[in-house]
């Protein structure tokens, strides 16, 4: 199961320095995990400020 970045992103760029398989990328307001990518091994939402990344 994929994970998501909800409303709570404050576009720090913290998960997409972590993601090993370059998954997520600067979005509209916030930054977006391609699903088809991630491999949801949870380094995004490890280190995540204020814990935007879950699992969908």
């Amino acid at each position: 199961m994929a994970y998501k970045i909800t409303d709570a992103c404050i576009s720090c760029g913290a998960c997409e320095a972590d993601c090993p398989v370059q998954a997520i990328s600067e979005g509209d307001g916030k930054y977006e995990i391609d699903a088809d990518k991630c491999i949801d091994c949870g380094a995004c939402a490890d280190n995540c400020p204020v814990g935007a990344p879950e699992q969908a």
